[in-house]
């Protein structure tokens, strides 16, 4: 096996990205501190073609040299926008006919490996601050809850890492629709 350079790998361009088809899905980041999460999470976005992210509260947005440290450029192709109010954000997504799902460990949350995305739907997943979630009333004003099942002690993941998880889950599980 030989390793491909990067000029092999036949990537798009930004204009290509722009026109591109999306993955019927929206990130929408709540409170998120750090700002290597929220570059991680734009680098995630471009690489699934997700359709757009919505950053809330005390998120920060680019243009932002530590953001762009791990986003890569990804902010430059991925779409996105900055709501005040995650819950206003959530109520808009929904009146626009998207699913939203908040990523949270609740009573009553649906396993990751049992949610069944419906072609056709877009869909918005919520994350919500490193230390605290997502927060109670954005979970209320969700259509439902997804949870990554966890075996080990600590039961969380670095908010980069679910949105890594659940977008390549949800991906895989929409292209096998089609």
């Amino acid at each position: 096996m030989r390793k491909l350079a990067n000029s092999e790998l036949d990537r798009l361009s930004v204009d290509d990205f722009k026109a591109a088809a999306k993955t019927p899905l929206i990130l929408v980041l709540d409170d998120i501190r750090s700002l290597h999460n929220i570059g991680s999470v734009f680098r995630t976005a471009d690489a699934f073609l997700v359709e757009k992210i919505v950053l809330c509260g005390i998120t920060a947005t680019p243009p932002n040299k530590e953001i762009h440290k791990t986003a890569l450029g990804a902010t430059e192709t991925v779409a996105w926008e900055h709501e005040k109010d995650v819950v206003s954000a959530i109520e808009n997504l929904k009146n626009s006919g998207t699913k939203v799902y908040a990523l949270e460990q609740v009573e009553n949350s649906i396993s990751l490996e049992d949610f069944s995305p419906e072609k056709g739907t877009t869909y918005a997943l919520v994350f919500g601050n490193e230390v605290f979630g997502v927060n109670q009333k954005a979970v209320e004003a969700c259509d439902g809850v997804i949870e990554i099942p966890q075996l080990g002690t600590k039961h969380s993941l670095n908010i980069s890492v679910s949105a890594g998880i659940v977008v390549w889950d949800i991906f895989c599980k929409l292209r096998a629709t089609t």
